[in-house]
C-alpha cells in the first residue's frame, strides 16, 4: 500500500510540471471589511478595511496557489446597556489582526472566472475591548471561500467570506446577579468585497 501511495505521488507531480509552466507573481489586494461576532445578541455588524499582499503561484491556467499577508480591521458594534437599564449605547468594538493565508484559486474553464477557498491563521495586533470585562484571545484560525473575476491586466474583482473557529472571547463564568451560567462561544464572521492587481514578471 505504501509503494502505491509514493509511486501514485510521483506520477501526480510528474503530470503537474509536464504540463505546467508555473509562474510567480506578486500582488497587493485591499477592500472592505463587514465584520460580525457569533452568538452575540446585542451586537451588529461594522464596516472597515483590510490591505495586504500576496504571491501568486500560477500551475496552469486551471489552478493558483496564492500565500497571502494581510492586515484585517474587524470586530463588531456592540450595544452596551447602561447602568440602571435604562437604555445603551452603541460601540465599535475593534480587533484588528495580521493575517497569514494561503488561498487556492480554482480557475473556471481556464477563464477569468475563479472560485477559491483556504485557510488562515490571524494573529491580533490590537483591539479597544474593555480590559476589565474582557480579553479577546490572541489568536484565530479562520477558513476563506468566495469567487472573483480577473481581467487580462492583472487587475480583479473578488468577493470572500471568512468564518473563525476559535473563541475569540475565551470566556465563561457566572453572572453574579442572576447565577446564571454561561459559555456561549464566540466567533469572528467577516464578508469582504475588494480589488486586487497582479505584477507581470517576465
Amino acid at each position: 500500500m505504501r509503494k502505491i501511495t509514493v509511486i501514485a505521488f510521483v506520477l501526480f507531480i510528474g503530470i503537474i510540471t509536464s504540463n505546467a509552466q508555473v509562474r510567480v507573481s506578486p500582488g497587493i489586494r485591499g477592500g472592505l471589511n463587514v465584520s460580525s461576532f457569533t452568538n452575540f445578541e446585542t451586537s451588529d455588524s461594522k464596516t472597515d478595511f483590510y490591505v495586504g499582499g500576496f504571491v501568486a503561484i500560477r500551475f496552469n491556467k486551471y489552478f493558483t496557489l496564492q500565500p497571502e499577508l494581510t492586515y484585517t480591521r474587524q470586530g463588531a458594534q456592540v450595544h452596551d446597556y447602561l447602568i440602571g437599564g435604562y437604555g445603551y449605547r452603541s460601540t465599535n468594538y475593534n480587533l484588528n489582526y495580521l493575517s497569514l493565508g494561503a488561498v487556492a484559486k480554482f480557475h473556471i474553464g481556464g477563464t477569468g472566472f475563479h472560485i477559491l477557498g483556504g485557510p488562515s491563521l490571524d494573529i491580533k495586533t490590537d483591539d479597544n475591548f474593555p480590559t476589565y470585562e474582557y480579553n479577546p484571545a490572541g489568536v484565530d484560525f479562520a477558513l476563506v471561500g468566495g469567487v472573483g473575476y480577473s481581467l487580462p491586466n492583472g487587475l480583479s474583482f473578488e468577493a470572500r467570506f471568512k468564518q473563525g473557529l476559535i473563541d475569540i472571547y475565551g470566556y465563561e463564568g457566572i453572572d453574579t446577579s442572576s447565577n446564571y451560567y454561561y459559555d456561549n462561544v464566540i466567533l469572528n464572521k467577516v464578508f469582504q468585497i475588494g480589488i486586487s492587481y497582479t505584477f507581470k514578471v517576465k
